[in-house]
């Protein structure tokens, strides 16, 4: 229902969007002179007036709500939209959630919901950018007691050009990058290493898999609204990188469309030597960053069905941010 009114809403491209993204799986390389966005047409307005629009639309709909109760609103409503349409195996419940937020609204304000959501597809139409994260810290919304900020997307891209200086041989001997970012909040880093793949001349939704982990639940929604959006594939967890913990997943539709479950799976064994290494974080020039980030063999389970427990695929994730941990020890 929610991404049937976002469709029809004015320049709404999400559907067709993801049309063109799964026909655009199959190519590793691309032209990056064509790249807008995963391949989205780049918005006719600059994303100063986009964001000012939503933050508009947000406002008019905290008229009986808190803002920050109407943001988290926003951004779970996009998400179970967007999940219900790729994920049928979480349909009743996410469902069941959706009625259950929409109910506290107003036919006008749920109406209005849809229109953020064509906005913010708009606003990425403009390019890679943390647009979940920059509206946050716009409405003034960030935690200073909890620490609860999102890193500027300029910091997130250098960090991204640091550690994937090597991700055209990365792909050429694995098959495709894994990158797990155990600390996701809104998706920065994992769009920013995206945008650093494309600028690479590969197709990030080809040859990239990002696995996302928050153990706030606003967070993971809007880190997997904006992958969702991007065409990034992936599975954005809810639950704790330390204690390895998890409450819930969700797999983006690039993630449906591309087979992951099946290629995450499938993946070429990495010898225990070269896991051990990379894992150490030792190496020079990002490299071991990049690879550190793969599962080892023996967390990736074969299976004799192509039926996927999408869960298990999950813990496997969590398995895989482990390693990257060692990174920051």
């Amino acid at each position: 229902m929610f991404i049937e009114r976002m469709s029809r809403c004015p320049n709404g491209r999400l559907r067709s969007f993801w049309s063109d993204t799964h026909t655009s799986l199959d190519s590793a390389a691309f032209d990056k002179s064509n790249f807008k966005s995963g391949t989205m047409a780049k918005s006719p307005l600059g994303p100063g007036a986009h964001k000012k629009h939503l933050i508009s639309l947000l406002r008019d709909n905290a008229r009986r709500y808190r803002l920050f109760q109407v943001f988290q609103d926003f951004a779970e409503l996009a998400a179970l939209a967007i999940s219900n349409a790729v994920d049928k195996s979480q349909y009743a419940k996410r469902e069941a959630r959706y009625m259950e937020i929409v109910r506290k609204y107003e036919r006008e304000e749920v109406f209005r919901f849809g229109e953020m959501l064509a906005a913010l597809v708009e606003w990425l139409e403009c390019g890679h950018a943390d647009c979940m994260g920059e509206l946050f810290m716009a409405l003034e919304l960030g935690d200073a007691a909890h620490g609860q900020f999102f890193t500027p997307y300029s910091v997130a891209s250098l960090m991204a050009k640091v550690t994937l200086v090597d991700a055209r041989s990365v792909w050429e001997r694995q098959g495709f990058i894994s990158i797990s970012e155990p600390a996701a909040g809104a998706g920065a880093m994992l769009i920013a290493c995206a945008e650093e793949i494309a600028n690479s001349g590969l197709n990030a939704s080809a040859v990239m898999h990002a696995t996302a982990v928050d153990v706030d639940a606003t967070a993971v929604h809007m880190s997997y609204v904006q992958l969702s959006l991007l065409g990034i594939p992936g599975i954005v967890i809810h639950g704790n990188s330390l204690s390895l913990e998890e409450w819930s997943h969700w797999v983006t539709p690039a993630h449906v469309f591309g087979g992951w479950d099946y290629r995450l799976r499938k993946r070429p064994a990495m010898p225990r030597e070269e896991q051990d290494h990379s894992a150490s974080g030792a190496g020079a020039g990002g490299a071991s960053g990049t690879e550190c980030v793969f599962a080892p063999r023996e967390a990736i389970a074969d299976t004799k069905s192509l039926a996927v427990d999408r869960m298990e695929v999950a813990r496997t994730a969590i398995l895989a941010n482990r390693l990257q941990l060692n990174l920051f020890a």
